[in-house]
């Protein structure tokens, strides 16, 4: 138990640490009116984006088998060629 005495300093600093930041951070933002927040969200979403940028529909993704495939590019042994380990 004694050799464990060495963790009370760091532990009460970090108790500390933790009421300190809890306390300070009660009112750091403030309260915003339902009412502005909405008129904000309202504004942002029909605001016109800038002519570089344009709104897109996300990719649709293929359904996956769990089977991994590779496409053949057409060399296989009925085209002639052959393959060689030399």
């Amino acid at each position: 138990m004694e050799i464990l005495l060495w963790l009370v300093p760091s532990a009460v600093v970090a108790f500390a640490a933790m009421a300190w930041v809890s306390w300070a951070g009660r009112d750091g933002r403030g309260e915003v009116d339902r009412e502005v927040a909405v008129e904000r969200l309202g504004r942002a979403i029909t605001k016109e984006l800038p002519a570089g940028t344009r709104r897109t529909s996300a990719p649709t993704r293929d359904r996956s088998t769990g089977i991994a495939v590779r496409p053949s590019h057409g060399a296989g042994p009925g085209d002639g060629t052959t393959r060689r380990a030399s």
